[in-house]
């Protein structure tokens, strides 16, 4: 090789060695990448968890291995509530997270998993794939350097576990409750006090009387977390979190290094996941309610008229006044408004209408 030539080659390489010695995550090495994904949960935790290791298996797997994500657990790389801000600088590539524990940040956010009043998993799926939720999703996250997916949702939630009975509204008052997001403060507005904790930390909050209740889930985490041990009163429906979508969110420069084909597989891996969660939500928290209700002498509970219709609202006014924070906020708020107006008609004469036939049918 000529001395000239070689002094180009070696300045090229020079130049993309310290291209990629600055991109700090991910690391990159003959051709392989290896992603950070920190997450909110627990190592292993149902659904949620597993969930998450399961988009990163399934990455890893679609590229055999020429992206690998290795996945850490609430608390092992980052504080469970500080992966937003880990992967927004760079310290890590990707959360899986609820997209409502970012409210702080901005609280937009809240739409993008759960709202009270708001979407069920089919709707909110609708919502974002085909009816301009998804390109709003991309214009919030993008202000702090994020591109977010769904992937993952737990469907319908329970209204939580409670030390006492809540025959009406004057009995939420005083009550410390642990629920993030806008649900927590339309507890607020009714007189409790609403109290955000991850998830490794509820059980001993409730045991030692830190908190009086608290939502989660559903049946099958529920049971997994043992809330049964401390109080047997279980509501349901809850109002807060109808269809709670769950995101895998990426560092906006990792996702734009990507080429188009290596996005469009880590799309459909997040795509997969959360229609795959979904469904095994759903398998699973009916096994586990039977559970509940049977083996540990849990007392179901439906609350009254009355308290759902004072949840409903408080909620609205919660919505309206999230959506008057800003420009974004409001054309956010917006389209979510408009698309459950319309979605409303349809699922309750489809999906809603079908049951209550089938259960008349079925029982007869």
């Amino acid at each position: 090789m000529k001395r000239r030539d070689f002094l180009k080659s070696a300045a090229t390489g020079a130049v993309a060695a310290a291209g990629a010695s600055a991109l700090a995550a991910p690391a990159i090495a003959q051709g392989k990448r290896e992603l950070k994904l920190v997450t909110t949960w627990p190592k292993g935790f149902p659904g949620l968890g597993t969930g998450a290791q399961r988009f990163a298996d399934s990455v890893t797997k679609a590229t055999d291995g020429r992206i690998t994500v290795k996945l850490y657990a609430a608390g092992e790389l980052v504080p469970p509530f500080e992966s937003f801000d880990a992967v927004s600088q760079g310290n890590a590539d990707m959360y899986h997270a609820a997209e409502y524990y970012w409210q702080g940040k901005h609280k937009a956010f809240n739409f993008f998993t759960a709202v009270p009043f708001g979407l069920t998993a089919n709707e909110m799926d609708a919502w974002i794939n085909h009816a301009g939720g998804q390109e709003l999703w991309d214009e919030l996250s993008g202000q702090f350097n994020l591109k977010a997916f769904p992937c993952g949702n737990t469907g319908v939630q329970m209204g939580g576990w409670f030390n006492k009975e809540i025959n009406s509204v004057e009995d939420l008052k005083g009550l410390k409750m642990r629920m993030p997001g806008l649900g927590g403060e339309v507890l607020r507005r009714l007189g409790a006090t609403a109290v955000t904790l991850p998830g490794g930390e509820i059980f001993p909050s409730l045991q030692s009387g830190a908190i009086d209740a608290t939502e989660w889930v559903g049946p099958w985490n529920d049971l997994a977390f043992g809330f049964y041990k401390v109080t047997k009163f279980y509501y349901h429906p809850g109002f807060h979190e109808p269809g709670s979508t769950l995101a895998v969110g990426i560092n906006k420069d990792v996702w734009e290094s990507f080429s188009a084909s290596d996005q469009e597989l880590i799309r459909a891996c997040a795509l997969a996941e959360n229609n795959y969660s979904w469904a095994e939500f759903n398998a699973k928290n009916a096994d586990s309610l039977d559970t509940l209700l049977t083996r540990h002498g849990v007392q179901l509970r439906e609350f009254s008229d009355d308290v759902y219709e004072a949840f409903g609202k408080a909620s609205q006014e919660v919505l309206e006044e999230t959506a008057a924070t800003d420009d974004i906020s409001k054309r956010v708020y917006d389209s979510f408004a408009e698309f459950r107006r319309k979605s409303m008609g349809w699922s309750e004469l489809a999906d809603a209408g079908y049951m209550r036939k089938r259960k008349q049918v079925l029982s007869s």
